[in-house]
């Protein structure tokens, strides 16, 4: 008799997930669309400036780009899409030019699925990203309040993608990030989304709808899980550093261009 009760506790229970799941769906919160050609729109995106020093020089990651601010060369919509693109050109201490994109302080998140249409660009020295910091660093600095990268590539690479994530545990400073490359022969070549799917228990990384990697979250503390607050959207190109330039700079493949063809975002919602 209790073993019928447990199984028809364990019946109910999956039941209501179930009905729990048909409850919700997936809601458009946030787009981009790259629909009018010119500057990326202002009320959407603003850029980080240049080479990141006194704080952080190169960004941190001792990379050789100069971000540019509202300068179409390095940041422009164009037929459709958005182009990030790196150029060979001296700007201050800097021997390139680029653009970093962010929604910081215009659009942030908690929980949802983030989805990015891009084509890479391709080359040694090149390291595209798409990724995300938190709004407000609740926990504190980097690593502590955590960093989703939902794509990175390196040109000496060519056919791997990468999703990762930081935080005070596990971060590459000290070779504990959490990180999974995925084999894509194309990624230069062709479109792709590569999104995550993010919520209070884990987050999944994507390419075109098929999950190859997962962080579940181990419900420890906020050293290993700052992932409960909103974070915002980071597109950008970098040249060189400590992972993009590890085998040096390709002199003649310049200019290089990270292309995207949307950016959407969606939550969760109960349906009536």
């Amino acid at each position: 008799m209790e073993s019928r009760k447990t199984l028809s506790l364990v019946l109910l229970l999956l039941f209501n997930g179930v009905l729990m799941a048909q409850d919700m769906k997936w809601q458009l919160v946030w787009q981009d669309e790259f629909e009018t050609d010119g500057l990326p729109d202002s009320q959407k995106w603003e850029y980080d400036l240049g080479d990141g020093c006194p704080q952080l020089c190169q960004w941190g990651n001792q990379e050789q780009q100069y971000y540019m601010s509202e300068r179409l060369k390095n940041a422009r919509v164009e037929s459709g899409k958005l182009i990030i693109e790196a150029h060979q050109e001296k700007i201050g201490k800097s021997d390139y030019s680029s653009a970093r994109l962010v929604t910081r302080s215009k659009a942030s998140w908690k929980y949802g699925k983030i989805v990015v249409r891009a084509r890479l660009p391709k080359g040694r020295g090149t390291w595209p990203a798409i990724w995300m910091l938190p709004e407000s660093g609740f926990y504190g600095g980097w690593p502590e309040s955590g960093e989703i990268d939902i794509m990175e590539h390196v040109g000496y690479i060519p056919d791997t993608v990468y999703g990762s994530i930081h935080t005070k545990t596990y971060h590459h400073s000290i070779g504990t990030q959490k990180t999974k490359g995925l084999v894509v022969h194309d990624a230069e070549s062709e479109f792709h989304d590569y999104s995550i799917i993010w919520d209070e228990h884990k987050i999944d990384f994507l390419m075109d709808e098929a999950t190859y990697f997962t962080f579940n979250n181990e419900k420890n503390t906020h050293r290993e899980w700052p992932f409960d607050q909103k974070f915002y959207l980071i597109l950008n190109l970098a040249v060189g550093g400590f992972w993009g330039g590890k085998f040096g700079v390709d002199q003649q493949i310049w200019p290089q261009k990270m292309e995207v063809e949307f950016v959407r975002i969606y939550q969760k919602q109960e349906t009536k």
